[in-house]
């Protein structure tokens, strides 16, 4: 029996998705709570493995188990073991699914949300979940930069150097750049996206926001294909894989 997950959590108090030996992470405190409701050991596999500090609003992930499971009970049951041990991981939901899905690659797009806060007094709401830009960032800039980055492009230069992928070419299907009040929502969806590829982004539409840099500067990084020409890495604390589309 294959069992699909979906997952909010905060990223802030964990080393990332995967496990780790250097800290709790998200995968690890999920698989130990389904252990003590189960008595088995399970292996869960996510849609996207999310980096320390970065937030799910809709993470996806699934696993096996070899007896049928009370689902509404199960999804109950591993909230309260999760809450019991001080997480920051909420189940919303757990639904059974055909053997041959999987949550990495059955997926047809991954959405990922950065958060800006864009104002000179900080947030406490907001700490831990938004950048703080106390400086004015001109969004009609932004939205012209961002044009550049739609499409397909060799994203070398804004990928990390410990980026694993052993090829650099993506396709971003659409970045989206909304002012809500206080704050800046940046979504960009793709099938797949490489290390730090949205934060690095981010970093550097800040940059021609800010008036550092024209907005045909962001082509002049594509085409370099240099990590070293674009902007800084975003904090992790603002973003969000917000959506994964079967």
């Amino acid at each position: 029996m294959r069992i699909k997950l979906i997952i909010e959590y905060d990223g802030t108090n964990y080393v990332g998705w995967q496990k780790q030996k250097n800290g709790r992470s998200v995968q690890e405190e999920i698989e130990s709570s389904i252990r003590q409701i189960l008595k088995q050991k399970v292996d869960i596999f996510v849609a996207g493995r999310t980096d320390s500090g970065v937030h799910a609003l809709n993470q996806v992930a699934h696993f096996d188990i070899d007896r049928r499971l009370e689902l509404k009970k199960f999804t109950s049951s591993l909230n309260f073991f999760l809450h019991k041990s001080e997480n920051t991981i909420s189940i919303i939901s757990s639904s059974k699914v055909n053997s041959d899905f999987h949550s990495r690659f059955s997926a047809k797009s991954r959405t990922y949300l950065y958060k800006i806060l864009n104002r000179k007094s900080p947030s406490p709401i907001l700490n831990k979940r938004s950048w703080l830009i106390p400086y004015s960032l001109n969004i009609e800039s932004l939205r012209t930069a961002k044009a550049f980055l739609e499409g397909q492009h060799d994203f070398n230069s804004f990928r990390s150097s410990q980026c694993q992928a052993k090829n650099s070419i993506r396709k971003i299907d659409k970045i989206k750049i909304i002012k809500k009040k206080h704050e800046i929502h940046f979504s960009f969806t793709a099938k797949s996206f490489l290390h730090n590829q949205v934060r690095i982004i981010v970093g550097s539409l800040v940059n021609v926001g800010r008036g550092y840099w024209r907005e045909r500067k962001i082509l002049e990084i594509l085409e370099k294909k240099s990590r070293a020409c674009a902007g800084p890495t975003a904090p992790a604390e603002g973003l969000y894989l917000e959506k994964v589309r079967y």
